[in-house]
This record gives structure tokens, sequence and C-alpha cells, in this order.
């Protein structure tokens, strides 16, 4: 097995068993780190952001270049690549978390606990928790598990098979950048519109994938598919709205609609505007469909980097038969 391939697989296992680090967690530094670069850099002016993006999602990304080369040149090289890239796996995955995550919001909702709800949920989204009942809770926290699932894991996955530990760690920077300065506040309108775009550009293999692996996964595949072909384009994201709109279909709920964020509201379209209203157990029903996607998805990235591998090795071997090397 390739040594990209054998890292993931056993970066996904250490994110199963351990989920995110309680201390220290590398993403967490990154976000401070580039929360000083935006310190000293902020004009409200979308060149300025545009260099926030490009030192901090490039550094990083040129880092994690520069310690996979060095665990390519090391003596040991195969077992160093493969600790490098399971660990650079672990670090940006966050399935279980975000599993762990949807299924406290969901206890307290089943406990009967709005108020630990509610203080719970800034934990998986943005959106204001006072100005949201029980059904609202329960439709943010599966819109959350969707978004996520390609976020935190698939897309993560898809880059670490295409680009190995750079690749890895560079989507998540991207990410992270995106949830710290991406959005439409006053802030953020223009300094943070070179994130968000590039965010958009580097989810978009993540998003597809996931939203054809919930098809294949859930538990109404035809109603997946309907929904995911009719309503995907309607989301105001093009990478949400896939993912959203085929959980959507795969579970029978409603997504989308009217959102409160700090100091705005955002009217979404519906998703599935036939199927019924989310509902608390719907919670366990959406991390359950995200584990086998996100199974699916670690299969895909495996077998990908594998023909890749072998491609690549023949190719090789038919220059140099050809070169008479």
């Amino acid at each position: 097995m390739p040594v990209e391939s054998l890292g993931l697989a056993l970066g996904c296992l250490g994110d199963l068993l351990f989920g995110d680090p309680q201390r220290g967690h590398p993403v967490a530094a990154f976000g401070r780190a580039a929360h000083a670069v935006e310190q000293r850099l902020w004009r409200d002016h979308r060149g300025r952001g545009a260099l926030h993006t490009a030192l901090c999602a490039g550094g990083a990304a040129a880092g994690a270049g520069l310690l996979a080369r060095t665990a390519r040149r090391s003596r040991h090289h195969r077992t160093a690549g493969v600790a490098l890239t399971a660990a650079a796996t672990w670090a940006v995955l966050g399935g279980t978390s975000l599993g762990r995550e949807a299924r406290a919001v969901g206890a307290a909702l089943d406990a009967g606990d709005l108020a630990a709800a509610r203080a719970r949920l800034p934990h998986l989204c943005g959106r204001d928790p006072q100005a949201l009942d029980e059904q609202q809770i329960a439709r943010a926290v599966v819109e959350s598990v969707a978004e996520n699932t390609s976020d935190a894991v698939v897309g993560a996955l898809v880059w670490g098979a295409l680009a190995g530990v750079p690749g890895l760690v560079g989507f998540r920077a991207v990410n992270t950048l995106d949830a710290m300065v991406g959005h439409k506040s006053p802030r953020y309108r223009r300094f943070g519109w070179a994130a968000a775009r590039l965010d958009d550009v580097a989810g978009w293999p993540g998003a597809r994938l996931t939203a054809a692996l919930a098809v294949l996964a859930g538990p109404d595949p035809r109603g997946a598919w309907r929904v995911a072909r009719r309503d995907a384009s309607r989301h105001p994201s093009p990478n949400a709205g896939p993912v959203e709109a085929s959980f959507a279909g795969a579970l029978g709920v409603r997504l989308g609609g009217t959102l409160a964020y700090a100091g705005r509201v955002e009217h979404r379209p519906v998703l599935g505007a036939e199927n019924r209203p989310v509902e608390t157990a719907d919670i366990e029903r959406a991390v359950r469909l995200s584990r086998r996607v996100s199974l699916l998805a670690l299969a895909v990235a495996v077998a990908g980097r594998h023909v890749g591998s072998v491609f690549v090795n023949r190719t090789g071997t038919v220059k140099r038969s050809s070169t008479g090397g």
C-alpha cells in the first residue's frame, strides 16, 4: 500500500479512537497565528485580505511540504512518511468531534433542557442559539453535520489523496481561514473575500463527493438524488448546497429557511420542501449517515491514491524503457 494511503487510513483510525485533542490542537495554533497576522494586515480592502490568505494558507502548505520532503529524504523514509501523513490526517479531521458535539446537543434536547442545547450549539455553528426553538436547533445541528462532513472529513481526505501532507494541511488552513474571516460581517465583507472564494474552490471536489456518497449511503437514495438534483443550486453556497440537499433527501427532512446569526438574519431557500420538519431523533440519523459517508470517502481516497501511484510507476517504467534506461 502506498505511503499516503496507509497514512490516511491510520490518521482516520486515530480520529475515530481519540477525536480532537483537548489542548494544543494544531488547527487552533494555526488560528492564533492567522489572527496575529490579521491584526497587522487588516484593512477594509480585498487586496489586504488576499495577502493575508496567501501568507497564512500558503505558509501552512509550504511548511507541510518541507516536512514531507524531509521525511522522504530520511533514512527510514517509508516509516517517516506514513507517520507524518497519519499525524497530519488525524490533526485535520474532525469527524469524531463533530458527531460528539451533535449528539451532545441531541441529548440535551431529548432531556428537555433547551438552555443546555442552546449553550452547546455554538460548538457546531455560528448561529444565534437564543433565537432558536427546539425544532430549529435540531435543524441547525443536522445542517451543520451535513456541511462539516464535507469540510471536516471528506474534503480533507480528497486533498490528502491528491496532494499528500501539503494537501491535507493546505485544505484545513483554507477552511479555517474561511471560518475566521470569510463571512459577510462589516469587518470581513471585503477583507475575507479571498479566503471565502479560495474555500469555495478548495471545497468543490469534497462537497460533490460528499453529496454523491450521501445519495449512495443514505436510507433513501432515490429521494436524496431527487432533492440534490433539484435544490442544490438554490443554496447560496456552491458547496453547502449539494451536501445539505443530499442529506435532506437521504433523511427525508426539510432543511434551509430562515437563519439567525449574530446581528443579521438570512432567508435561505428550503431544501426538500416536500419532506417533514427535522426532529431531534434526526440528529442521530444524520451522525450515522455522516459516519458512513466518511468511511466511504476514506475508501475512495485510498483507492484513488493507489491507482494514481500505480499509474505513475507504470508511466515512469515506460519512459525509462523507451529511452533505453
